[in-house]
C-alpha cells in the first residue's frame, strides 16, 4: 500500500504541544506520508514548521481552524465544520487530534453528517493524544469529563503521556490506550554553557544557589506554591536565588507575591535558551499541581540537574527511581525542606545528578517517536482499507456514530 495520510489537529501551540506536532510532522513527511496541519493561525510561527524552514523537505499542508480553549457552542460548531471540510478535501487516512479539546472537535467532524461524502466512502481513523488531566475543579472537571467520553467512544486509538490518563481512558471505555511518546526537543542541555542564560538575562547569581522553574505562569505550574517555600529560605547565607522562566497570565500575581513575601525572584519571561539555564541551576524546581509529562523534567534529567518535583501525574513514572526528590502538590513547607536538603548534602545532589542523566539515557528520541506513529498510522490506514474491500463499515466507529 502507498503511504498513509495524516492530518493533525491541534487546538493550541502552548504547553510543548506546538513543538510536538511540529515533530511528528516533519519527521512523517521526511518518511514519505502525505502530512496536513490544522490548526490555529499561531501554527504556521512554530519553530521547524514555517515556510522558510520547510525549504528542502517534504511539503506540510496548512489550515487554520480556530478551536476555543473553553466551550463556546458556535465558535465549537464553526470549527467542526471547518475542519470537516478539509478533512474531506485532503481525505487523509488518519486525523490525529492532540488535546482534549481538538479531539473532540475531530470526533465531531468525522461524524456522519447530511452531505459529507467521504472520498472513497471511508472516513479516516481518528487518533487523540492526551496531553495533560483535568484541572483539579469541579466545573473543569465536568467539562473535561464530557470531552473525554466523547474521546473514548469516537477515537480508534486513544494515546496518553501518563499511567493515570491511560487508567481513566480505560475506565470510559476507550477500545484501544497506548503510551504517547513525547521526547523534549532540542539540543543536548548537557552541552550548554555554565551560568551563559543567566548572564544573557541580567541575573547572574554571584555565589548563590539556583534554583530554576520553567513553563507557563498558569494555575497549573504551581508557582505560587514555589515562591511560597522560597519564603522559607529567607535569611540563609548565601540566600538561593529562585528564577522563573516563562510567561502567563499569573505573571502579575506572581510578582506580587513575590513582594509581599519579600522573595528574591527573577521573573526572566520566556526563553529560548533553557539548555544554558538549566546549565546554571543547582536545583530544577517542578511544583505542578497537576502534570502529563513534563518536557523541562525531561530536559533537566538529560542535563543531569538535581530535580524536586511534586509528585503528580507521570512526573514519578518519568523520573524513575532515584532522578527527583517527590513531595505532594500544594504544600510549601514540604518543596522547601526537599529543595534545601539538595543544597546541603553535596552526596545527595550528586546521586540526582548521577541518576537524572541515567534516567535520561533511557528516554525514548525523537526518532523512536515518529517511528512509533508512523507504524500506528500504516496499520490504522491497512485496516480501513481492509473494510472498505469487504463493503462493511469502517471498524474503528461504534454502531450509531
Amino acid at each position: 500500500m502507498t503511504a498513509p495520510r495524516v492530518a493533525y489537529v491541534l487546538g493550541t501551540t502552548q504547553g510543548g504541544t506546538g513543538g510536538h506536532v511540529a515533530m511528528l510532522a516533519r519527521g512523517c513527511a521526511a518518511a514519505g506520508l502525505g502530512v496536513a496541519v490544522f490548526g490555529p493561525g499561531e501554527t504556521r510561527s512554530v519553530p521547524g514548521l514555517g515556510p522558510a524552514e520547510q525549504q528542502g523537505t517534504a511539503k506540510i499542508d496548512f489550515g487554520t481552524v480556530t478551536i476555543s480553549g473553553r466551550p463556546r457552542p458556535g465558535r465549537d460548531s464553526a470549527a467542526v465544520r471547518r475542519l470537516r471540510r478539509l478533512l474531506i478535501g485532503l481525505a487523509p487516512d488518519v486525523v490525529h487530534a492532540h488535546g482534549l479539546r481538538a479531539g473532540a472537535v475531530a470526533a465531531l467532524a468525522l461524524r456522519p453528517f447530511p452531505g459529507a461524502r467521504w472520498p472513497g466512502g471511508r472516513r479516516p481513523a481518528l487518533v487523540v493524544t492526551v496531553h495533560n488531566a483535568p484541572p483539579p475543579s469541579a466545573r473543569a472537571a465536568a467539562i473535561y469529563g464530557l470531552l473525554e467520553r466523547l474521546v473514548a467512544r469516537r477515537a480508534a486509538v486513544v494515546l496518553c503521556v501518563s499511567a493515570d490518563l491511560m487508567a481513566r481512558m480505560r475506565r470510559l471505555g476507550a477500545r484501544e490506550v497506548g503510551t504517547a511518546i513525547v521526547p523534549a526537543p532540542g539540543p543536548d542541555p548537557a552541552t550548554a554553557r555554565a551560568d551563559g542564560g543567566l548572564r544573557l538575562a541580567g541575573a547572574a547569581a554571584d555565589g548563590r544557589p539556583v534554583i530554576l522553574a520553567v513553563g507557563r505562569l498558569a494555575a497549573q505550574k504551581g508557582f505560587d506554591t514555589l515562591i511560597a517555600a522560597a519564603a522559607r529560605w529567607r535569611g540563609r547565607r548565601p540566600e538561593p536565588l529562585l528564577v522563573i522562566a516563562g510567561s502567563g497570565p499569573l505573571a502579575g500575581e506572581l510578582s506580587g507575591q513575590a513582594t509581599e513575601l519579600g522573595v528574591d525572584v527573577r521573573f526572566l519571561g520566556s526563553r529560548d535558551d533553557v539548555p544554558e539555564l538549566l546549565a546554571a541551576a543547582d536545583v530544577l524546581a517542578l511544583p505542578s499541581r497537576w502534570e502529563g509529562q513534563p518536557l523541562i523534567l525531561q530536559e533537566a534529567l538529560r542535563a543531569g540537574r538535581p530535580v524536586v518535583a511534586t509528585d503528580v501525574g507521570g512526573v514519578r513514572d518519568l523520573a524513575g527511581d532515584g532522578a527527583a526528590l517527590l513531595v505532594p502538590p500544594g504544600d510549601p513547607a514540604a518543596f522547601a525542606a526537599a529543595v534545601l536538603s539538595v543544597l546541603d548534602d553535596s552526596d545527595l545532589a550528586a546521586s540526582l545528578g548521577a541518576a537524572a542523566a541515567a534516567r535520561a539515557a533511557t528516554l525514548p528520541t525523537e526518532a523512536d517517536a515518529t517511528a512509533a506513529v508512523i507504524a500506528l498510522y500504516t496499520r490504522l490506514a491497512a485496516q480501513t482499507m481492509i473494510a472498505e474491500d469487504i463493503g462493511s463499515p469502517a471498524t474503528q466507529y461504534p454502531p450509531g456514530s
